[in-house]
């Protein structure tokens, strides 16, 4: 079979460029160009438009006024499957687009310079990118930061790019490592003057984009927030294929929303007060025992139960993907309590309702590892073609080096999140790679690994969240000021308020989410809705 059509002879000349640009952040972001800039004014807005860098053309450069700003429709802030969203107050700020050889398309937003805070913050992409992340642009230009993000060299709706060796690149790392360059490079021309503090922030596929740039490019940031991070690439989608074919392979191992509620109730009635409190939220669902066969139906009962074959279905989701010829574990599966509601990728009907493979595992086993119009999903062998996936895709989109010492032994920061009902990027590879990170610092450090790594990188498990957001749990926190001042006050984050909102805006619980592997303990008599009644510390 032919594989990675096109891009190749591109790829060299890629890949160089990008080991020239590789070295240290601040020499990076002070890089000369053919242009003067005074040594503290910098260049105008409408003069960044002639701005020479290396493989990059400057298309635009403009000065947006302060008002309402309609994003484009194309991107995720534009609003989903093409749905307009509404003009956005914004402050005045200069907007840079460009593109990066071959066909990386990017932005950057400068405040006016009376205004900037003196902070670079990049924001990450979803799925399989393919747009400018205006949605999360926008709070930062409020907030006076200079922001950028990537198309990561292709557009939504063209798949022709997963076929192609030197684009899949640029998706998997060197598009955001590229722009990152090319924003510090136009925002030192711009102000004068390099950026004080530069930041990443990212969810999902931007939460894998984080930790990519920690691991690959250590030099380029002070601080990154990685949240349900797919950087477990090739066996997420692996699991997310496993979890379909289970439920949809057969009519009668598919589970409805009455069947997925009906889980539900019963892991909570099982699980929810291990904690101490009654909320529909477990804390750590590693802890609850949960056997789905004390549903399955008795003789002569028709609802209110699952079938035999719904038992088997929901055991294979738990239990996550196994090799069939071996029997060995190949990933984690669906965690207790994570079954319903249904919500934007929150519950089980993100996996297994609908018909066929979900888009995103389609295209990438179908277009990017097999190349092959005809693949068949339902044939996918877990013993061997898992290895193929991996050697064709796994060292360009695994982000899972746990060694972070060269992130760190420049002052750099991470702080990663994830949901403990995320149904989409399964949440135990979230503490697999920080208890890796530790194992690494335990080689190095063995009487204070812990210590040591808590030292530049901590994690948060979120009870009761979804993907990036949405469930019962408390999804509303500012990880991004809690990174902020770990790199510039060295005051690492010990907790971190968190709260959830109904659906009117208005607080309805509040809690402290934990550094990994302490977790938020009730007081036993405190109100169970405040934070205050909560305290961090070992299970």
């Amino acid at each position: 079979m032919k594989m990675w059509i096109g891009g190749l002879m591109a790829l060299s000349a890629i890949a160089l460029a990008a080991c020239g640009n590789s070295g240290d952040q601040k020499s990076a972001g002070n890089a000369k160009t053919e242009n003067a800039q005074s040594a503290s004014g910098g260049m105008s807005c409408e003069a960044l438009a002639d701005l020479k860098l290396p493989e990059t053309t400057i298309t635009s450069a403009v000065v947006v006024p302060a008002g309402p700003f309609t994003m484009p429709t194309t991107s995720p802030g534009g609003g989903f499957n093409g749905r307009t969203a509404p003009p956005v107050d914004v402050p005045s700020f200069c907007r840079v687009s460009g593109n990066i050889e071959p066909t990386n398309h990017f932005e950057v937003w400068l405040p006016m310079k009376d205004a900037w805070n003196g902070r670079f913050e990049m924001v990450g992409g979803g799925g399989l990118a393919g747009v400018i992340s205006y949605r999360a642009m926008v709070p930062n230009i409020k907030a006076g930061y200079v922001t950028s993000s990537t198309d990561t060299g292709h557009q939504v709706g063209d798949d022709s790019w997963l076929r192609d060796k030197a684009k899949v690149i640029d998706y998997g790392y060197r598009s955001v490592h590229e722009t990152t360059l090319k924003s510090k490079a136009i925002l030192a021309a711009f102000y004068g003057k390099p950026a004080k503090y530069n930041y990443f922030n990212g969810c999902s596929t931007g939460g894998r984009q984080g930790l990519m740039e920690a691991q690959r490019y250590p030099n380029d940031y002070d601080g990154i927030v990685s949240g349900s991070a797919v950087n477990w690439f090739v066996k997420t989608h692996v699991t997310q294929l496993w979890m379909q074919l289970a439920a949809k392979e057969k009519p009668e191992s598919h589970l409805s929303q009455d069947d997925l509620n009906l889980i539900h109730n019963a892991v909570l009635a099982k699980c929810d007060q291990m904690d101490g409190v009654k909320d529909g939220i477990l804390n750590d669902p590693r802890q609850c025992k949960f056997d789905p066969a004390v549903l399955q139906c008795k003789a002569g009962q028709k609802s209110g139960c699952l079938t035999e074959a719904q038992v088997t279905t929901v055991r294979k989701l738990y239990e996550g993907p196994v090799d069939p010829k071996t029997g060995e574990k190949i990933w984690y599966g669906m965690e207790p309590g994570s079954e319903a509601p249904p919500a934007f990728i929150h519950g089980w009907n993100f996996e297994v309702e609908g018909k066929g493979l979900t888009d995103i595992p389609l295209h990438y086993f179908r277009d990017m590892v097999f190349q092959d119009d005809n693949w068949d999903w339902t044939k996918f062998d877990f013993d061997k073609d898992v290895k193929t996936t991996e050697e064709r895709t796994g060292e360009i989109l695994n982000a899972i080096d746990p060694d972070l010492e060269p992130f760190a032994s420049h002052g750099g920061k991470i702080v990663i999140y994830h949901g403990w009902d995320d149904p989409a990027i399964f949440p135990r590879g979230a503490v697999k790679y920080y208890e890796d990170v530790v194992d690494t610092e335990r080689a190095k450090n063995p009487d204070d690994a812990m210590d040591k790594t808590q030292s530049f990188a901590r994690l948060f498990m979120i009870p009761g969240m979804g993907h990036c957001g949405s469930g019962p749990g408390t999804d509303k926190f500012d990880m991004q000021s809690a990174v902020e001042a770990w790199v510039e006050k060295g005051e690492a984050p010990k907790d971190i308020m968190a709260s959830h909102k109904d659906k009117d805006g208005n607080v309805t619980m509040s809690r402290p989410l934990c550094p990994y592997p302490q977790v938020a303990k009730y007081d036993g008599q405190g109100d169970p809705t405040k934070a205050a009644s909560f305290t961090c510390g070992q299970e």
